[in-house]
């Protein structure tokens, strides 16, 4: 069984930084690990993505501002965010996909900007 524990956020006044760390249990090859994030009424959405290789996605609002980065041999993903919004208030979330196509979350973190 594998379990996703993410770590930080929390609050944040705007133009602030918070980091947020994602790790998974267990001895696996994961093929993606990523950030989404919902806010009370709306959809949950992708922040930012990183594939094994380190090819990165980012969504258009945080570009400029957040940083994904991982480390695989750990199946640890991270996201640094910098310059925060009030807008960036939401539950994040972590999500781990192996590369045997097993997908797992982690419960959500909440962030909040606000001054």
């Amino acid at each position: 069984q594998v379990h996703v524990v993410e770590s930080g956020g929390g609050l944040a006044q705007p133009g602030g930084s918070l980091s947020l760390s994602c790790a998974a249990s267990g001895s696996f090859f994961s093929r993606y690990m990523g950030w989404y994030r919902q806010s009370p009424g709306s959809q949950r959405e992708l922040v930012a993505g990183i594939y094994r290789r380190g090819t990165t996605t980012l969504a258009e609002s945080v570009k400029g501002r957040f940083t994904i980065s991982q480390d695989v041999a750990n199946n640890t993903v991270y996201l640094q965010m910098n310059r925060l919004k009030p807008e960036d208030t939401a539950v994040y979330y972590c999500n781990i996909k192996r590369a045997d196509g097993m997908d797992y979350w982690g419960e959500g973190i909440q962030v909040t900007v606000s001054s």
